[in-house]
């Protein structure tokens, strides 16, 4: 008797549920008006049901259909003795009770504890993260000095070639002076020596014609010459007297 009774309670919404569809089918336009739930994918409806079949529900049955099916269901399975309540369903009973009212008081202190727990697990792991990048940015600054110092390197390396080109500029310059002051100081040896050999010539040659000229003059010729030259002196004299 009170099966049937709890039946007919759980079947009155949904008679009144299906009236009101019809009604509003035969209403202008025909459109059935049902109140549209935001979806919220991964939570949860009393504990356990997920909220995606409480939007099936909805889009199937409008927004009480949930509740009647489970209430119809369950009123179903007790009356046909499906579900046989025992002493085991009463200590069931007595266990889901003590483990919401577990749920509502340590819940929120269990979850504030992991939380932590949490939390510190996840800044020990960000800083040991923080402290690789940064290991990691110094060493990529490292690379990137060393980089540097390798132009560096190179410019010094270029710098070096050319002062081993200027060194050996400079020592071609200095061999190329020493040559050309020796071939100088050779060709002046060579036209000194060659000075020297036409004055010993010509000296030989002066000393020889004086010597065959003075050889040649007779005593009687040289006085005579150095009468006349005495003449002509005199003769000069008077000139230069009258004028």
């Amino acid at each position: 008797m009170f099966s049937r009774a709890a039946l007919l309670t759980a079947q009155r919404p949904l008679t009144v549920a299906a009236t009101r569809s019809a009604a509003a089918a035969a209403a202008p336009g025909g459109a059935i008006e049902r109140r549209q739930r935001p979806e919220h994918p991964g939570k949860v409806r009393l504990g356990f049901v997920p909220e995606e079949w409480f939007q099936f529900f909805y889009n199937k049955t409008g927004v009480t259909g949930p509740y009647t099916f489970g209430v119809g269901l369950i009123t179903y399975l007790c009356s046909k003795e499906i579900y046989v309540m025992e002493h085991e369903y009463y200590s069931g009973l007595s266990l889901g009770i003590m483990a919401v009212i577990a749920v509502k008081k340590l819940g929120p202190v269990i979850a504030k504890w992991a939380d932590g727990e949490i939390d510190k697990i996840e800044s020990e792991w960000k800083e040991g993260r923080e402290a690789e990048l940064k290991v990691l940015s110094d060493a990529i600054e490292a690379e990137k000095k060393e980089q540097w110092r390798a132009d560096g390197a190179l410019l010094l390396m270029d710098a070096k070639k050319e002062n081993i080109a200027l060194q050996l500029e400079a020592a071609f310059r200095e061999r190329a002076m020493n040559v050309y002051s020796e071939v100088k100081r050779r060709l002046d040896y060579q036209v000194e020596c060659r000075h020297v050999e036409r004055r010993l010539s010509q000296k030989h040659m002066v000393n020889w014609i004086t010597t065959n000229v003075l050889a040649s003059i007779s005593p009687q010729q040289e006085k005579e010459t150095l009468n006349k030259c005495i003449a002509d002196l005199s003769a000069l004299a008077l000139r230069v007297k009258a004028a």
